[in-house]
C-alpha cells in the first residue's frame, strides 16, 4: 500500500469572495484528503493554510493549485512532505492589554515565555477599545504544578510592570471556558468612589473617614474595626441621605457592558461588598444581579445610629459570601470569578477559580490571578476570551451599541 504524502498549501493575498471555493475546487479534482484548515484575515489580507494528503501525485497537486491560485491573483506556497503535527490543546491563555501595546512590550512577553520553555501556538486580537487586547494561546512543557504556574505568572507580571501593560494568565482547555459565576466588589470596582466616604461628606467628616478607608484597603487596619470606626462618624445623619447617595452612584466605565455581556453568556452575577445594602440595593436591581451581600446600617427614628446590624461583611465574610452564592446556584468554586480592589478582597479572590484585581492595592495584586490597571471594567471580558467584536455585535442586535469617546 502506498503511504499518503502530506502537502501543505499556504495561500496569501487580498481577501475577496471565492478564494476558498477556487482552492477547494482544484483540490477536489485531485481527490486529496483534508487534514487541517486554518484561515486569518488582518486588514483585508488573507492567509489560508490547508494541509492535505494524497496517495497519487503530490507534484500534480502542486501544479494544479499554483495554476488555480494564479488565476485569481493570489500567491501560494506548496510544501510537499513533512509530518502533520495535529492539534494539541494549549496549556495556557495569556491576555495582553495596553493603551497601547507596543512591539517592545510584546517582544518582552514573547522572550519571557520562551525563557520558561513556552511556545506561542496562536495569537488573535480580542479588543481595540477601550484598550488594545491580544490573546496568546501558549504551550509550556512541564507546567503541571501550582509552583510552575506561579513562576510563569511572576515572570509575566514583571514584564507587565516594566512595560506598563496588563497581563493575565489562565490555564487553557475546558476549564477556562467553564466559568459560570462572577462576583464584584462594589466600591472602586463596580462603582467609582467609596460609598462610606460619600455618606461621611454629609456629616462633614469625609477626609477623616477617607484616611481610615485607605489604610484598611491597604491591609494596615482590621476591616471590621475600621468599619465600626467609620460608621460611628455617621451617627445622627438623616436616613434620607442614603437615598441621596444611592441616586448619585456612578458606575465604573464598562460596568454595564460587562454585566450585560456576562448575562448573555449565561453567567450568574452578584456583588459582595463591605458597603451598605440600603445604598446598593437599587443599583443591584437596575443591573438585574442575582446575588447581593453587604452590610446593613442601623436606622432608628429616621436617623443613622452609627452602628451596623447583623453579620459584618469583612475579609473572611466576603469569601464566605462567594461560597454561599456558588452553593446557592450549584456552581463549583473552580468555576467562579471574583473581582475586587482592596485587601479585604484577598480571601474572596483567593478562593475563586479566577481572581481579578482591578486597579488594586499591592496586597491584592500579589495574590490575584490577573491584575488590571486601567479604569475599564469590560477588560474583565477580554481576560475571559470574549472579543470586542462579539460584544458589539450583540449590542448592535439589541440596539444598545455605542462607543463613548475616550479622554
Amino acid at each position: 500500500m502506498v503511504k499518503p504524502t502530506p502537502v501543505l498549501i499556504t495561500v496569501t493575498g487580498p481577501d475577496k469572495p471565492g478564494v476558498t471555493s477556487v482552492l477547494m475546487g482544484a483540490l477536489a479534482a485531485q481527490q486529496v484528503s483534508l487534514l487541517d484548515v486554518e484561515q486569518v484575515v488582518i486588514n483585508d489580507r488573507l492567509t489560508l493554510g490547508v494541509m492535505v494528503s494524497t496517495d497519487t501525485d503530490p507534484e500534480g497537486v502542486q501544479d494544479v493549485v499554483e495554476q488555480a491560485m494564479g488565476s485569481i491573483g493570489m500567491d501560494v506556497i506548496v510544501e510537499v512532505g513533512g509530518t502533520p503535527a495535529g492539534h494539541r490543546p494549549s496549556t495556557h491563555a495569556v491576555v495582553l492589554l495596553g493603551s497601547p501595546v507596543t512591539a517592545k512590550a510584546f517582544r518582552a512577553v514573547a522572550a519571557e515565555l520562551a525563557g520558561q520553555g513556552g511556545n506561542i501556538d496562536s495569537i488573535r486580537g480580542v479588543a481595540d477599545y477601550p484598550v488594545t487586547g491580544l490573546e496568546l494561546m501558549v504551550s509550556v512543557g512541564g507546567r503541571n504544578s501550582v509552583a510552575a504556574d506561579a513562576d510563569l505568572r511572576k515572570g509575566l507580571a514583571s514584564v507587565a510592570a516594566r512595560h506598563g501593560v496588563d497581563i493575565a494568565v489562565e490555564r487553557g482547555g475546558l476549564a477556562r471556558r467553564a466559568k459560570r459565576l462572577v462576583v464584584f466588589d462594589v466600591d472602586s470596582t463596580l462603582i467609582q468612589g467609596e460609598v462610606i466616604e460619600m455618606l461621611a461628606a454629609h456629616a462633614g467628616r469625609e477626609a477623616e473617614v477617607a484616611a481610615v478607608t485607605e489604610a484598611a484597603m491597604r491591609g494596615e487596619l482590621d476591616f471590621a474595626e475600621s468599619l465600626r470606626e467609620r460608621v460611628a462618624a455617621l451617627e445622627g445623619l438623616d436616613a434620607r441621605v442614603l437615598d441621596d447617595v444611592a441616586a448619585s452612584l456612578q458606575l465604573t466605565p464598562g460596568a454595564r457592558t460587562t454585566i450585560r455581556t456576562l448575562h448573555r453568556m449565561g453567567y450568574r452575577c452578584g456583588v459582595v461588598s463591605g458597603g451598605f445594602r440600603q445604598v446598593i440595593d437599587g443599583l443591584a436591581h437596575d443591573l438585574e444581579l442575582d446575588f447581593v451581600r453587604a452590610n446593613t446600617l442601623e436606622v432608628v427614628d429616621g436617623k443613622l445610629t452609627g452602628r451596623v446590624i447583623g453579620e459584618i461583611i469583612d475579609r473572611p465574610g466576603k469569601a464566605r459570601a462567594l461560597r454561599a452564592f456558588a452553593d446557592q446556584v450549584g456552581v463549583p468554586m473552580e468555576q467562579t470569578i471574583a473581582v475586587g480592589d482592596g485587601a479585604n478582597d484577598i480571601d474572596m479572590l483567593s478562593v475563586a477559580g479566577l481572581g481579578i484585581a482591578f486597579n488594586a492595592k499591592p496586597a491584592l495584586r500579589e495574590v490575584a490571578d490577573a491584575a488590571l490597571s486601567r479604569p475599564f471594567l469590560d477588560a474583565v471580558l477580554f481576560i475571559l476570551g470574549v472579543t470586542r467584536d462579539e460584544i458589539e455585535a450583540a449590542d448592535a442586535a439589541d440596539g444598545v451599541l455605542r462607543r463613548v469617546p475616550l479622554p
